[in-house]
């Protein structure tokens, strides 16, 4: 990724109009903001949405695969040696106005560059410097904005039918569907995931309901209707009980980056 030993920060800009998805690692941190669209990454162990206004942290090291369709990211990395972050696994953060400009103006230094003289290198360090301790002090305000995943084949299958059914789905038609009886699903989640699949269609559809608030244009009731909740004060009573905030909060929130200390971290 690098080509100038005196690199240690650096970008890479993605416009993705057809899946991207393959499985890989850094040597390097990585902070990728969602300028537009919603992105998604998976880890061995977790599934990440990446909505506008949020950034995806992926410390060095950590296997990922990007899931990328009509998005546009700016990804910076930071070399682990040179710039110091809290030992945190991968998160979703959001990103408040400062942040993103900042992530904007770094693009100007791709992480590729062959050269850099020493002034242009005197420039550039300062400036990721300040954008580390920018990234450093947002990985406090994690977003919850990721589901687990699971490898043990039952459980994988009922994730996935439950996500393409979040909104009617039961835990019936859940069992028909994959073939086992609600007493192994009941068995299965609670040794694989350490939750019920009841806890699990929950916090998928709030995962969903949050990246329909921050990229489309649907009401709270409609968002509601297609995730499965029987009304919009239903989803709002159970988002605000995960988040701290009312959908339309957050709303507002994700659709102006603003900074958490005007509204407290989210709450998990």
């Amino acid at each position: 990724m690098r080509r100038c030993a005196t690199v240690v920060a650096g970008t890479v800009e993605h416009r993705a109009t057809e899946v991207i998805s393959y499985w890989h690692r850094h040597d390097l941190h990585e902070i990728e903001y969602a300028v537009s669209g919603c992105a998604e990454i998976r880890t061995p162990t977790t599934h990440y949405l990446l909505p506008p206004s949020h950034a995806a942290w992926v410390p060095a090291g950590v296997e990922h695969a990007p899931l990328l369709r009509d998005v546009t990211t700016i990804a910076v990395f930071f070399d682990p040696a040179v710039f110091d972050f809290p030992r945190v696994g991968a998160a979703i953060i959001p990103v408040p106005p400062v942040m993103r400009e900042m992530m904007r103006y770094a693009a100007r230094w791709p992480i590729g560059r062959t050269h850099e003289d020493a002034a242009a290198n005197a420039e550039a360090s300062g400036f990721f410097t300040a954008l580390a301790g920018v990234v450093r002090r947002q990985l406090a305000y994690e977003a919850p904005l990721s589901l687990p995943v699971s490898d043990d084949p039952v459980v994988r299958d009922v994730i996935a039918y439950t996500a393409a059914h979040l909104a009617d789905a039961r835990s019936a038609a859940v069992c028909r569907a994959v073939g086992i009886s609600e007493r192994v699903l009941r068995r299965r989640f609670a040794t694989v995931l350490g939750q019920t699949w009841q806890e699990h269609l929950r916090q998928a559809r709030l995962v969903r309901a949050m990246a329909l608030l921050s990229t489309s244009t649907m009401s709270v009731s409609q968002i509601a209707a297609a995730v499965g909740f029987g009304s919009a004060s239903a989803l709002a009573r159970a988002f605000r009980a995960w988040t701290g905030e009312t959908p339309s909060a957050y709303r507002d929130r994700s659709l102006t980056s603003v900074d958490p200390d005007e509204s407290g971290p989210n709450q998990t």
